[in-house]
């Protein structure tokens, strides 16, 4: 658990197989008008129940059918990215950026993406990109500062989820960016803080929790660590993580 930091908000790490693009529904080079939304209700149901694949495979042929939907193009690629295919998203989203022009969202996607697809560098380009489109942004500025954090430039990173704060104050997700990069460059009671932060707001997820359960570890307050994990696992999740959490708080005292 220790050495997946990476959590930060961002699905980066699984590892299926392509999706396949499909051209259903297609009627005389067009979608009927009645597929059409029924298409868009489908992928919409299958990404929140976290089907990435069926969401990206409805959304694919949404996708042929209006090749220049910028809306399109960012919510196939964020399925596919979601479901561990990065560099098929990047590949996307680089085709429909030559198609669309370059606009901030299409690149805070192609950002994702490349993140994604451990291309930490590439993200960086592209975000930066997007900065300059849209400075006020706070989505831009978070994935800008884990794209710094992968690349071990801290104190960037910082400055980023800063900036994203100057926007969205009290934004969960940033917060936990925030306390996992400075608990990465070693400030833990800072991070600690942070994350605790985070915790408390309403719309605090259970990664978000799950995460101040790691850093609690790290200072050696196992009891602290093991009822926040309790909090959101079942039985046998909990009982691996709390031993791992048991193990860190340990070995940190």
């Amino acid at each position: 658990m220790i050495g997946r930091f990476a959590v930060f908000a961002l699905p980066l790490a699984l590892a299926l197989g392509a999706c396949t693009l499909t051209g259903g529904g297609v009627e005389n080079g067009g979608l009927s008008a009645g597929v059409e939304p029924s298409l868009r209700a489908a992928a919409a149901a299958a990404e929140s129940g976290r089907d990435y694949q069926g969401a990206a495979q409805h959304l694919s042929t949404l996708y042929q059918n209006r090749p220049t939907d910028s809306g399109l193009a960012i919510a196939l690629a964020r399925n596919l990215r979601y479901s561990g295919q990065g560099q098929a998203a990047a590949d996307l989203m680089q085709s429909h950026l030559a198609r669309s022009g370059r606009e901030a969202l299409t690149l805070l996607e192609l950002g994702k993406d490349y993140l994604a697809a451990d291309r930490a560098s590439l993200a960086i380009k592209m975000l930066e990109e997007a900065r300059i489109l849209a400075p006020d942004n706070w989505d831009i500025h978070s994935t800008l500062g884990v794209a710094l954090d992968s690349q071990g430039r801290a104190a960037e990173a910082q400055s980023a989820y800063a900036r994203a704060l100057e926007i969205t104050p009290d934004n969960a997700a940033v917060l936990n960016n925030l306390g996992l990069s400075q608990a990465l460059a070693g400030q833990l009671d800072a991070g600690l803080a942070t994350l605790s932060r985070a915790a408390d707001l309403p719309a605090a997820t259970a990664q978000v929790r799950q995460n101040l359960a790691l850093l609690t570890a790290l200072k050696g307050d196992g009891d602290g660590a093991e009822r926040m994990a309790r909090r959101d696992l079942s039985a046998e999740q909990a009982r691996i993580n709390i031993e791992t959490l048991r193990a860190l708080a340990a070995s940190a005292r």
